[in-house]
C-alpha cells in the first residue's frame, strides 16, 4: 500500500525558528498564504532553468564536476545576465546593485 503525505518542509519554512534566523542573517523569507502557488514562483523559475539549460544537456563524472558547472551557471551567466520579468527585466545583479543604490541614497 502507497501512502501520500505533505513534505515535512512546510513546517519547517513556516517554523519560528526559521523566520528568527532569516532576520538574523537579514533575509526576507518568500512565503505566501496556504495553497499560494505564486510564493515560490522565481525559485520554481530558476530550477526550471537551471535544469532546462544546464541538467539536461550534460552528464557529469564526478560530483565536483557537476558542483563547478552548477557554480559557473549561476555566477557566470544566470546572475549578471539573465533577465526576469518579476524584477524588471533585469538581471539578478544589476537588480540588487540598483536596490542598494536605491537604499543607500534613501538613507543618506
Amino acid at each position: 500500500m502507497t501512502v501520500l503525505r505533505r513534505p515535512v518542509e512546510t513546517a519547517q519554512y513556516t517554523s519560528v525558528a526559521f523566520g528568527l534566523r532569516c532576520k538574523e542573517a537579514g533575509v526576507r523569507p518568500s512565503m505566501g498564504s496556504v495553497g499560494d502557488a505564486n510564493d515560490n514562483a522565481m525559485c520554481e523559475s530558476f530550477f526550471a532553468t537551471l535544469e532546462c539549460e544546464l541538467l539536461d544537456r550534460r552528464k557529469f563524472t564526478t560530483k565536483a564536476a557537476a558542483r563547478m558547472a552548477v557554480f559557473e551557471f549561476i555566477e557566470g551567466w544566470y546572475n549578471p545576465s539573465r533577465r526576469h520579468s518579476a524584477i524588471g527585466y533585469k538581471s539578478p545583479i544589476t537588480f540588487e546593485r540598483t536596490a542598494q543604490n536605491q537604499l543607500r541614497s534613501a538613507t543618506g
